[in-house]
């Protein structure tokens, strides 16, 4: 297959413009400033990245201590059933009653804020919203398993599904909207449509939005067996003449959002740009689960117009893509009708699906799409799509002028920005699309709002790395040693003054503290051991007593 080509070529003769400017549409471009995510495979989302560039296949049989009805194939997150309460300061009476989708999910908001370099104690009282897809409450079927003896009073909000999100703006203090989108499978992409709208109303200042699904009670899986949408051979042939059905997926994702402006003012590292998207559904279809191309076809116009951008000047869309007999050609007509025909034949559509690599995370799994298509902007290359060696014969795919993305694509900066559509549909007829472009070429001015320190950056760099103290804080002795362990792969990797510089100003402060003054990989292995070091000072802070002088 040929993937020399650069995706998105210019049209010849053409002289409008691809892309309009937001204010053309009344529409504020809002900025992705933070990721996380736990996902099969990839603990974090430079480990999916390796995974989705490696070409690997998340999905394997049911791992041990989990239930198996449902098939025998998933997509497995490791450590579900671990959580730091102490970190959350929930209780181990309450940590036994709560819902991994809100332990998971409080986990992913500390770490893409981390990732955002927001401190999280800065934000508190602010109005940052919060915006969470999910669509399952397998733990509330466990706990009532085990009967009146395992429940006790935290049990109502802890298997509660809408306080996944109250659970993270509880935490951290956060005073915006906070709330849990069910839209079935496209559940986490309203989600990230709604958090764009609440910041562009500015109800919201900062958001936190994504998705979470965690595969835990057999009985969740036995009715999608019994619905006849799994695949027998546990993989998701997408657009495939072999496609039979989906991969059952679980993890979760979150993304930290910014109006534009405010993240360039605050210099923040932006990974990409929401130009804009679009909710419908498919109404009066031909029944309730039968997806509808025309409405389909309906919201990428509508996401398009919203976003001031046109057809052809999109270059990949990542797929809802389940590899679902029905599905796939309804999904593919659609985007034939709206973006294929708008381009030159010479060029068709690259499309692609993350359900190839890591299974299907019904109500995360637009997050996972979207996070899988914001990363291809930031590093330039389209992944491929595995499982896929002829299309499915009901999709003509030159006939739609689109092109699978079986191999990776270098995806060249060129005359145009890169722009991607992302599509999530849900089993009752929501259907979601969202337009993203990479992120702005001027680099961003240092500083901002969320740097408090009476140091100018500049003056990091003249500071002899030797001697910069790299601060640690946590909530505990192993959290502390559990920092020094991570910041361990940053010895080599990165300069001194910068990682110094970014612990001091985008890191929270907690009790157990330690600091390390220069021979960092010593220095933090000692640390990590619990074992004294020379240049390294560790404690625990004491109250705060009253000013002397």
């Amino acid at each position: 297959m040929d993937t020399s080509r650069s995706p998105g070529t210019a049209r010849t003769g053409d002289p409008a413009p691809a892309v309009r400017p937001a204010t053309a549409t009344g529409h504020q471009p809002v900025a992705i400033v933070g990721l996380s995510c736990r996902l099969p495979g990839a603990a974090d989302p430079a480990a999916f990245w390796r995974l989705l560039c490696d070409g690997e296949c998340a999905v394997g049989r049911v791992p041990a201590g989990r239930e198996t009805a449902g098939g025998h194939w998933g997509g497995f997150i490791d450590g579900a059933d671990r959580f730091d309460a102490e970190f959350f300061g929930i209780t181990p009476r309450e940590a036994a009653v709560l819902d991994p989708q809100q332990r998971l999910m409080l986990e992913l908001a500390w770490e893409a804020f981390e990732d955002a370099r927001i401190a999280a104690d800065r934000i508190r009282g602010s109005a940052t919203g919060v915006f969470i897809g999910a669509m399952r409450d397998d733990y509330a079927l466990l706990l009532g398993r085990a009967g009146r003896s395992a429940v006790n009073h935290h049990a109502m909000p802890g298997v509660s599904r809408g306080v996944i999100a109250n659970r993270v703006s509880h935490f951290l203090g956060l005073g915006g909207p906070s709330l849990v989108i069910d839209a079935g499978q496209a559940s986490s992409l309203v989600a990230v449509h709604t958090a764009m709208e609440s910041l562009r109303r500015g109800e919201s200042s900062l958001a936190l939005a994504g998705g979470v699904n965690l595969n835990l009670a057999a009985e969740t899986g036995l009715v999608a067996e019994e619905f006849g949408g799994l695949s027998p051979d546990g993989r998701s042939h997408t657009f495939d003449h072999r496609a039979n059905g989906f991969v059952r997926g679980e993890g979760g994702v979150a993304l930290v959002l910014r109006p534009l402006p405010d993240a360039l003012a605050a210099g923040d590292r932006i990974y990409g740009v929401l130009r804009g998207g679009a909710v419908n559904n498919d109404g009066a279809a031909e029944n309730l689960t039968t997806p509808s191309s025309r409405a389909q076809a309906q919201v990428l116009r509508q996401a398009y117009a919203s976003a001031g951008v046109r057809p052809d000047a999109v270059q990949y869309v990542e797929l809802h893509g389940t590899g679902t007999p029905v599905g796939d050609p309804v999904e593919a007509a659609a985007l034939g009708t709206v973006l294929g025909s708008a381009r030159d034949t010479a060029d068709p559509l690259l499309v692609g699906s993350a359900k190839t690599n890591v299974g299907h995370l019904e109500a995360a799994a637009g997050g996972v799409g979207l996070l899988k298509t914001v990363l291809a902007l930031h590093h330039g290359r389209i992944p491929a799509s595995l499982h896929f060696e002829r299309p499915n014969p009901e999709i003509p795919l030159t006939e739609l002028n689109l092109r699978v993305a079986a191999d990776p694509v270098e995806w060249p900066v060129g005359d145009r920005p890169r722009i991607a559509g992302v599509s999530a549909f849900g089993m009752g007829g929501t259907n979601a699309h969202v337009v993203v472009e990479e992120a702005p070429e001027e680099p961003a001015p240092v500083g901002g709002d969320d740097v408090v320190s009476s140091v100018e950056p500049s003056a990091v760099s003249s500071i002899e790395p030797s001697v910069v103290p790299w601060v640690l804080s946590a909530r505990s002795g192993a959290g502390l040693r559990g920092q020094a362990t991570g910041l361990l792969s940053s010895v080599d990797a990165a300069d001194p003054g910068d990682v110094g510089w970014s612990l001091v100003t985008t890191r929270a402060r907690f009790e157990h503290r330690a600091v390390v003054l220069g021979g960092y990989g010593s220095g933090l292995s000692a640390l990590a051991a619990g074992e004294p070091a020379g240049g390294v000072v560790s404690g625990v802070a004491g109250p705060v007593g009253r000013t002397v002088f």
